[in-house]
Order: C-alpha cells, then sequence, then structure tokens
C-alpha cells in the first residue's frame, strides 16, 4: 500500500525533505504544500541578491516533482484534522495522510511601533524575511538614495551590506550597544561597525525606534533620544518567530516552537516537525544547516532505511559572508567559563580574533577580517579536537618559530574527514569519492553532494579540489 506523506512548507527544509525521500526506495506518494508561489529557493543567498550579484534563477533550489512528489505552490494550510488524518488548505480541498511533517519555518518579527501597527505594512516599509520581500526591497530601492535598516544582527546586516554594495546611503539602527550581540562580544562588534562603515554603512547603537512615519515621498524613524532619521526605504529585521500557529490550532505541543524528539515526533506519532518551527530539546535552530540534518534523519526513519535514526544537533557556526567582511562565530562569545582567552585585534585592518580553549579544545571563537585559519579554526570547533600548542597560528593565521609553516599549496595535505561544506556536512572525502565515480566539474561534484548549495561559502574549496583532482592522474590521498 502505497503511503501517503505530506509535507507543509516548501521552504529550505521542506524542499529537501522531498528530495532526500525522493532519492530512497519504497511505495510512497510525497505531497509538498508551499505557501509562497514560487520555486523553493536558498533564503541565504537573498542578501546576495539584494547587493546584485546573482539573479533569481541563481537563488532557486533544485527540487523533484513527478515520480512520486506532488509538488502545489501558492497553497495555504488552514487546518489539520488529526482524527481523519488529512490538512484542509485555504481552497477548501481535504488532502489525506499517513504521515504529516510540519515545516512551516518562520516569520519576521514586526515591531508594534505607532506606524507599523496596522494590518499592513507601508509601501516604503519592508521585512526583509522572503524572496517576495527581497523583490519589494530591490522596486523601492530602484529609485532611492538612503535606506535604513531596523535590527543589527545577522539579516539586517547582510541586507544593509547588500544595499550599500548598490550604491545607497544605508543606515543600521540597533537598540543594544553592541552589534550582533548573540554571536560577538563588545570588542569584536566595534571593529565589525569600522568595517562597515568603510563600506558605507553607519551604525546607531544603544537606541530604539519609537515610532515611524511613511508616505508616497519617504520614510522618517523617531528615535528614544529624540532624533529622527529620514529615508526612502525601511527595512525592517527584528528577529523572527517560529510560525506555530498551524501546530497550535491542532492540539500540538508547542512552546516557542513545535515540540520534537530526537526523531523529530511531535506529541502526535504521526506528526513531524522540523527546521526553523521546530524545537528539539529546547532548541530553535533558525540556521540551515540543522535544518537539513533533520530532514536527513526524518527520509531515514520514515522509509525505513533507519527507523532508530536520531537527530543529533553539531556544534553551530555562524558565518557572515559579504563583499569586505568575513565573520565566523562559534560557541557562546558571552560565556566566561574555565580555560584560556587568546584575543587579538587590529582595528586600522579590519581584524580581530578570540578564542577560548578548555581542556585544550576550543569552546568559542571568533574570528573576523582577513586570517588565513578560519578553516582551522572551524574545524577543530566543529570535531573537538586538540588545538596546537602554538595558539598564534591561530589567532594570527600563521606560525611562529625558526621555519613558519608555509600554508598547504594542495589539497593533498587535507585529511578526508575534514569538513569542507558545514551547511550539508560534506567532507574532503565524499568529494573525493564524487570525483572517482565520474564526476569531473565543479557543477557535477556540487550536484552530486550539495556542497556549496547552502551559504556558498565553500565554493571556491570545492573548486579548487576539483582543480586539484583534474591535474593529477592518480589520486594519493593524506589520511
Amino acid at each position: 500500500m502505497t503511503e501517503r506523506i505530506v509535507i507543509v512548507g516548501n521552504g529550505m527544509a521542506g524542499a529537501r525533505l522531498a528530495s532526500e525521500l525522493h532519492a530512497r526506495d519504497g511505495d510512497r506518494k510525497v505531497t509538498v504544500l508551499g505557501a509562497e508561489p514560487h520555486r523553493a529557493y536558498n533564503r541565504i543567498m537573498l542578501s546576495t541578491l539584494l547587493a546584485g550579484k546573482i539573479g533569481e534563477p541563481d537563488v532557486e533550489l533544485a527540487e523533484v516533482a513527478g515520480q512520486g512528489v506532488d509538488l502545489r505552490t501558492a497553497v495555504t494550510v488552514t487546518a489539520v484534522d488529526r482524527a481523519g488524518r488529512t490538512v484542509r488548505t485555504h481552497d477548501g480541498d481535504r488532502i489525506p495522510y499517513d504521515h504529516l511533517v510540519l515545516a512551516t519555518g518562520s516569520r519576521a518579527i514586526v515591531p508594534p511601533l505607532p506606524g507599523l501597527d496596522g494590518p499592513e505594512l507601508p509601501e516604503r516599509v519592508v521585512p526583509f524575511r522572503t524572496l517576495d520581500d527581497c523583490r519589494r526591497i530591490l522596486a523601492v530601492a530602484e529609485g532611492a538614495r538612503r535606506v535604513l535598516v531596523l535590527g543589527g544582527g545577522l539579516l539586517g546586516l547582510e541586507a544593509a551590506r547588500g544595499l550599500a554594495a548598490r550604491g545607497l546611503d544605508v543606515a543600521v539602527v540597533h537598540p543594544v550597544p553592541y552589534l550582533m550581540e548573540r554571536q560577538l562580544d563588545p570588542a569584536g562588534a566595534a571593529v565589525l561597525a569600522r568595517t562597515l562603515a568603510g563600506l558605507g554603512v553607519t551604525t546607531h547603537l544603544s537606541v530604539s525606534a519609537t515610532a515611524v512615519a511613511a508616505d508616497a515621498d519617504g520614510v522618517r524613524l523617531d528615535l528614544a533620544d529624540g532624533r529622527s532619521l529620514d529615508a526612502d526605504l525601511l527595512v525592517v529585521s527584528c528577529g523572527v518567530r517560529p510560525d506555530t500557529a498551524l501546530a497550535a490550532s491542532a492540539g500540538l505541543a508547542v512552546e516557542r516552537g513545535v515540540l520534537v524528539d530526537d526523531r523529530l515526533r511531535t506529541s502526535d506519532r504521526c506528526i513531524s516537525a522540523i527546521g526553523d518551527c521546530a524545537q528539539h530539546d529546547g532548541v530553535l535552530t533558525g540556521l540551515v544547516a540543522p535544518a537539513w540534518a533533520q530532514a536527513r534523519v526524518l527520509a531515514q526513519v520514515l522509509t525505513g532505511e533507519d527507523p532508530l535514526a536520531r537527530y543529533r544537533p553539531k556544534p553551530v557556526v555562524t558565518r557572515l559572508k559579504a563583499a569586505g567582511i568575513d565573520l565566523a562565530a562559534m560557541g557562546d562569545p558571552a560565556g566566561d567559563g574555565p580555560g584560556e582567552e587568546l584575543t587579538f585585534t587590529d582595528p586600522a585592518r579590519g581584524t580581530y580574533a578570540r578564542l577560548r580553549i578548555h581542556d585544550e579544545r576550543l569552546t568559542a571563537a571568533i574570528l573576523l577580517g582577513d586570517n588565513p585559519a578560519v578553516g582551522t579554526v572551524i574545524q577543530l570547533f566543529d570535531r573537538g579536537q586538540p588545538v596546537p600548542a602554538d595558539r598564534r597560528s591561530l589567532l594570527l593565521g600563521r606560525a611562529f618559530g625558526a621555519a613558519p609553516a608555509e600554508p598547504a599549496a594542495t589539497p593533498a595535505l587535507m585529511p578526508d574527514a575534514a569538513t569542507v561544506c558545514q551547511c550539508n556536512n560534506v567532507s574532503k572525502g565524499t568529494l573525493v569519492s564524487c570525483w572517482r565515480s565520474g564526476a569531473r566539474t565543479v557543477d557535477a561534484v556540487v550536484a552530486g553532494t550539495r556542497a556549496g548549495t547552502g551559504c556558498g561559502g565553500c565554493r571556491d574549496a570545492v573548486a579548487g579540489i576539483v582543480e586539484w583532482l583534474s591535474s593529477v592522474d592518480s589520486v594519493e590521498v593524506a589520511r
């Protein structure tokens, strides 16, 4: 009997689950219901789209349709009948399921300020979350000179940098004393603010917005210190909130997100949840790598490939990759646990490094600016490996002593187990195996391994490994 699996949500989590299910044997019908009218797209790349570095086709994700997958876009699910095991859509359709997966994602938070508390936002005020938001921002920015961004977190800064790259005068307003407070410390954030200023982005910190006034000609943002800032466009990036409305109305257990166990099951064993809407072990993900890991585990469970598969979250690494900015942050920057603290700051060069080490293992790190050791630091943190005796090699990206270490001229010295793509957890060994199986171009290796399809930060590394593989007749890989 054909098993009916319905996925609510065609974002990065839902689309990946459909692909994972499609790749596995079995008699099943997968129905994907996406509220947005578009094909699945890479939300991480929207800031690059804002910057004009890529076009809309470049943010589309590879999808599976037909052959057991029924994809329906512009379909909103309004209710779940758990007793009858059906979902109801906005047009009155009822779709039966044997197993339901909620991948409803999250929604942008719009602060309830005067001027933003109506049923619809003014034309010149746009949140930064979806492809439609991106289109609206670009439409208004076409005739704009000045832009305000409300929110100095990761997404807000990506939007700010993207718009500044178009030659716009951009200012960020943030109520906290320093930028990206969830990932950075005050010293690192100060270096980042200086780097942003050099790229055309000014920052207004420790000040809250109190009201917004917008009309056809522009927008004014009133601040708690009595100032008012004028612009042609206001981009709202004040965080996101898991979209749990459907789960809550169905009577599922919900806290900040939909509660799930290690097998991603909700309080109803016939319903699972993954991605931004899911809360596992008290934690919300909000990043693509955990969502894709959840999709892989759930596919193993639902198809019977590994019914006992468990989701085990890995340490999270946050990357801010924008023109002129290279930032990697991992662990809790505010933590003050036992161990060593090492820091290095060079504001003039936009460089900052901070490492926390306990029992010879990295427990937290911030690397901002050009640091050749960033890949090594991420590997050490991700795999829990011992740090080198010469800590300065991690802070500064080079070793010291009589014979300074030279950077490897070939990926041959990289171990097979080294993770090249953090978003998809793809190792160098997997890339080599794909190449040996017949993939002879970067695009073919990317298609075969999914490396580089997340944030895109590893594309150069993937290309370098493919070039190396192509340049030798037989590959001898250091183990």
